[in-house]
């Protein structure tokens, strides 16, 4: 089987050397792209010339990172520390540590506050000024993954839970919700118009979800199935791994470990458009902050163990039209 790339995509140079584990842009700029992966590395790549500016190291493979602005990010992974970068000065300070792996890293404009996520069945807040803790708050499993909805914190753990907390006054969960997908949960992304979320399982589906719990807009709320594929009259199942949403037409991005890349309008239950087929699994996605671009990590997840002749880690930069995105 051959894999092309578009005419309106491009492969990033140098790229992490083991699996990718996130690929976030930066919050105002379709320009900068950070990339964690299992390399131990956190890379920070100039899109527009294809070149990577900087990378600093974990003492183990990272599972997430995020910009807190245009020149700090923040990492975390199975080395248990949370690192802040500076890129201006090339700096880097440990914050503070997880009793286990950090899964998730996000950053909460409304706050201001960085927000880690752990298999040691807790969330943390950091004050990015000083930079220190500001607390921690036991989830009832080990965090799978998290998205930020204002300022609202959204929490997926093992078990199929999901819990909504506020992040400004954390003492208590606001809402306990579990998973309308009957497999463990592999991605939350919230809707740039802080209605609701989207949530994925290794199921091969996702469901559009509600935060409003009013029993009409609850009634809104449903489930499809994708990222499955016929082969000779048996049909494969794929995890669905990655979610981002385009901020301007509230449609969203889905990757599976079929290696395709479908893009939704959540609020027609339609799809929009489908790439074509990915080298290997989609791990992670990112659309900029303007909609222009989409990251698309290729990373073979190991769903069928070890492979001969993996395909080696890569993230294509994808120029998407409205014709692909907008609502029609």
């Amino acid at each position: 089987m051959t894999f092309g790339t578009a005419p309106n995509e491009f492969k990033l140079n140098n790229p992490p050397e083991d699996g990718i584990s996130a690929v976030k842009f930066a919050p105002n700029s379709s320009q900068f792209l950070l990339v964690s992966s299992w390399d131990k590395t956190v890379r920070l790549y100039d899109v527009a010339a294809n070149s990577m500016r900087m990378k600093y190291s974990h003492n183990d493979p990272v599972l997430d990172c995020c910009f807190y602005d245009n020149v700090h990010s923040y990492s975390g992974g199975l080395d248990t520390s949370l690192k802040v970068y500076d890129f201006n000065t090339n700096t880097e300070t440990v914050v503070g540590n997880h009793e286990g792996a950090i899964r998730c890293v996000e950053y909460c404009p409304e706050v201001n506050v960085v927000v880690t996520g752990s298999w040691d069945s807790s969330v943390k807040l950091w004050d990015p000024r000083t930079p220190c803790s500001a607390g921690s708050f036991a989830q009832p499993d080990k965090v799978y993954t998290m998205a930020v909805c204002g300022d609202r914190l959204i929490v997926g753990t093992a078990g199929r839970r999901v819990l909504v907390w506020d992040l400004r006054n954390m003492g208590y969960v606001q809402q306990r919700r579990e998973s309308s997908l009957k497999y463990q949960t592999r991605s939350i992304r919230t809707f740039p118009n802080k209605q609701g979320y989207v949530l994925s399982s290794i199921e091969g589906r996702v469901a559009v979800e509600y935060l409003d719990p009013s029993p009409d807009i609850q009634k809104k709320k449903y489930a499809f199935k994708c990222h499955r594929l016929k082969q000779n009259g048996i049909e494969k199942i794929f995890p669905v791994n990655a979610i981002s949403f385009h901020y301007v037409h509230n449609t969203f991005a889905t990757g599976g470990s079929d290696g395709f890349v479908n893009i939704w309008d959540g609020f027609h239950k339609k799809r929009l458009c489908q790439f074509h087929r990915y080298p290997t699994s989609i791990a992670a996605l990112s659309f900029s902050h303007d909609g222009s671009l989409l990251a698309i990590a290729s990373s073979y997840m190991y769903e069928q163990g070890p492979m001969e002749d993996q395909p080696e880690d890569a993230v294509f930069i994808r120029k998407v039209s409205d014709q692909e995105t907008k609502p029609k």
